[in-house]
């Protein structure tokens, strides 16, 4: 929950519009890397840019790749635990993803799961504004159902 409300305050307080044709967003998103230092990465919002990022394929081929990946967490499974998991991440220009985070968790092992998910996803076709490829926040649900 605190991590929800540190996004949301950053997203409030770091708006920024950029002057052109077409308001584009740009959220500082703060997050924590991998040797536990603070990490801020500024990215566009995935409403404010010209061309959003997508999965290489579209949403069907995402779901595919989601429904193969995923491999329900045993325990959670046998408890009946189910819901979906909403998560944060950023598509850099490069198409690499990076930043992965739960901001709507059901449960520890389905986050966990849902983020090893984000993690082997392929690079996706990144976001443009005009021509100029640039960094997209983007926010998904990976569905855990019995």
């Amino acid at each position: 929950m605190y991590r929800l409300k540190t996004i949301i305050t950053t997203f409030l307080l770091t708006l920024t519009f950029y002057a052109g044709a077409q308001q584009h967003m740009v959220v500082t998103y703060r997050t924590v890397s991998a040797d536990n230092r603070p990490l801020d990465i500024e990215a566009f919002l995935f409403e404010s840019v010209d061309e959003q990022p997508h999965f290489p394929g579209g949403d069907g081929a995402m779901m595919k790749f989601i429904n193969r990946e995923r491999q329900y967490p045993a325990q959670a499974y046998r408890q009946g635990i189910e819901g979906r998991v909403l998560c944060s991440f950023v598509v850099k220009p490069d198409g690499a993803i990076t930043a992965p985070e739960v901001v709507r968790g059901v449960e520890e092992s389905l986050n966990k799961e849902a983020l090893r998910i984000i993690g082997r996803m392929p690079r996706w076709v990144a976001g443009k504004i005009g021509d100029t490829k640039v960094p997209v926040y983007c926010i998904i649900a990976i569905p855990f159902r019995r």
